[in-house]
């Protein structure tokens, strides 16, 4: 799960200038600060990524229940958890167009097992606080761009699978994409499935990407499948070698089979969304970029008369 690296906006003029969001960092740089301490996935961990709701786990959960339903008042239209297996497998989930979707992935399942989730430590990392409190939460295994690649991504995908767990996926890897259509899937969650071979969980989600006071969202559970079931008679179950270009092919080949059945499904929520022309969108800006570096809001149209200019 990837955020937007944007720049952030230009001070502005006064004695009062915009604060600068914190600088996204390099796994380089956070090696050479940290004397090579910059680890990914279950090293960066240091535990067995756990299954089991703590009591830590809950309080936090309850705290942002009530931040997000009852000061933001998010409301979320949910369906098909009756689906669910109990533990132990793979949650592909777009689309993904904001902060809020992990959020919407914890809401549609049950307390516990715990999702897990792979997510940008340069992004993520910003203050040594927020890494102790996410270490000890649980539920983020930390990657940065150009680190160990895919073997440490799966070792964490086969752990989390192995304790009982859900191990979440967002294939499209950022959140510049438009309402209700999907970008093209990125081979990693293919890859991921391909080498576990766990049940698939595939979760529609809409209406993250813009957020404000009184934003209606919407997911769906969709049926658990298979890279086999997906693949069909155009695999014959032999999986190639790993890191070859067949496997990558194959890959590729199960992402397009994530898009045919997420597609059709993200689309027909994006209308549940929608609120009505003139409904107030109160605190539009600063609760869509809360947790992500600031960008453009135009995402349908970038050329748009009176649309916000992206950041230079």
């Amino acid at each position: 799960m990837d955020s937007p690296v944007s720049p952030a906006d230009e001070p502005e003029a006064g004695p009062s200038p915009r604060r600068r969001p914190p600088s996204r960092l390099d796994r380089g740089v956070l090696d050479r600060a940290r004397d090579g301490t910059a680890l990914e996935g279950l090293r960066w961990l240091g535990r067995e990524p756990e299954s089991r709701a703590t009591l830590f786990y809950r309080v936090v959960r309850l705290f942002a229940l009530f931040l997000l339903f009852g000061v933001f008042r998010f409301r979320i239209q949910t369906s098909g958890q009756e689906l669910l297996p109990r533990g132990g497998y793979l949650l592909i989930g777009a689309a993904h167009r904001g902060w809020m979707d992990p959020f919407l992935v914890v809401h549609a399942l049950p307390v516990q097992p715990r999702a897990w989730f792979l997510g940008s430590g340069p992004s993520t990392f910003t203050a040594r606080w927020r890494e102790v409190l996410i270490r000890r939460l649980g539920g983020l295994l930390p990657v940065w761009r150009g680190g160990v690649g895919i073997d440490a991504h799966v070792a964490s995908a086969r752990a989390v699978i192995a304790n009982g767990g859900v191990f979440a996926q967002m294939p499209e890897g950022t959140v510049s994409g438009p309402p209700g259509r999907l970008l093209p899937f990125r081979p990693g969650a293919a890859l991921i499935a391909l080498r576990t071979g766990a049940p698939i969980v595939p979760l529609a989600m809409a209406g993250t990407e813009e957020l404000y006071i009184g934003r209606r969202m919407a997911s769906r559970v969709l049926a658990p499948t298979s890279a086999r079931e997906l693949l069909g008679e155009q695999w014959d179950g032999v999986l190639p070698p790993e890191g070859s270009r067949e496997e990558l092919a194959l890959a590729k080949r199960l992402a397009l089979r994530f898009e045919d059945l997420l597609g059709p499904v993200v689309a027909e929520l994006q209308p549940l969304t929608v609120d009505p022309p003139g409904h107030p969108r109160r605190l539009r800006r600063k609760l869509t970029w809360l947790l992500l570096r600031p960008g453009r809001l135009d995402r349908d149209d970038p050329n748009a008369p009176n649309a916000p200019s992206a950041p230079a």
